[in-house]
């Protein structure tokens, strides 16, 4: 933050003070909280914080490789922090709940891991990784055992049957220990390039994220805040969903990205609070952030 103006949005008094008031947290994960099996300094201090203050937390992931007990297991054994499957609410879960409201009876073709191909048949739907006849929409996850012959089935489906195109996700790339990886939306674009076909994505940045948090958490659009490293999903998601935003420059992001040398917006996703990291974060929440 040092390189930023003082005098510009982000060093405002009474907007810093307002994160007092903040009790619910819909965090990124990667990037934003923890890169690989690695937890950022000052993220589990930052969760003991809003527990202690009685909100609650939320990871609103676009990781659709993980299903929310997989997550679980990692936050528990990589991170050492307890968690329950309900705190997840992955692009995956999103992409369940949006087929299980508008093809439960119908055939859907899916290019994702074994993982997310299992959950969905878990929950009842009628999956296909094969190009067959009576398929009814398509589904694009982010997937990391990803190969050619996947991205020939899909190309096939699309070419040989007029269907929807969902992808899970938007994200270009992901964040990892050495840089990134193509995600989800690189998947897509690389599908759209070749068959002209666009998705339509399900995860972040919609709406619909914030409203199931709010809806399951009971708290106001005034109590909760977005943190994440992405400007076009996380911080896009937050202000879809009419809640203040949290921009960390641990992943994505730059803070170039945000504002012109000027001081003047550089992005239609103006995040309502930026920091280097969590713990400028945690410290700003309990007052603890002074500008010189």
């Amino acid at each position: 933050m040092d390189t930023f103006d003082p005098k510009h949005i982000y060093s405002d008094a009474a907007k810093l003070a307002r994160l007092k008031d903040k009790k619910l947290f819909l965090f990124d994960i990667d990037g934003t909280i923890a890169v690989g099996d690695t937890l950022y300094e000052g993220s589990a201090d930052l969760l003991r914080y809003i527990q202690a203050i009685g909100g609650r937390a939320y990871y609103i992931t676009n990781n659709s490789t993980k299903s929310g007990l997989d997550y679980v297991k990692k936050f528990h054994d990589a991170f050492h922090l307890d968690s329950t499957e309900d705190h997840f609410i992955t692009s995956g879960y999103m992409t369940l709940r949006f087929l299980k409201e508008n093809y439960a009876d119908k055939k859907i073709f899916v290019l994702g891991t074994a993982s997310f191909v299992a959950e969905l048949r878990k929950n009842g739907l009628w999956v296909t990784e094969v190009c067959e006849d009576g398929i009814d929409c398509v589904v694009v996850a982010y997937d990391s055992e990803l190969n050619y012959a996947k991205l020939t089935e899909v190309c096939k489906v699309l070419f040989t049957q007029d269907v929807p195109f969902y992808g899970t996700n938007p994200d270009l790339r992901c964040p990892i220990d050495f840089g990134f990886i193509p995600d989800c939306g690189a998947i897509c674009d690389m599908i759209t390039a070749t068959t002209d076909k666009q998705p339509i994505y399900l995860g972040k940045p919609s709406k619909e994220v914030v409203k199931l948090c709010l809806e399951v958490s009971g708290f106001t659009p005034e109590e909760t805040l977005v943190v994440g490293d992405r400007l076009y999903t996380d911080i896009a998601c937050g202000i879809n969903g009419g809640v203040d935003t949290c921009v960390l420059f641990t992943g994505e992001a730059q803070k170039k990205d945000i504002l012109t040398p000027g001081g003047e917006p550089n992005t239609q996703y103006l995040p309502d609070y930026a920091f280097e990291n969590v713990q400028e974060l945690l410290n700003a929440c309990q007052g603890q952030i002074n500008f010189k």
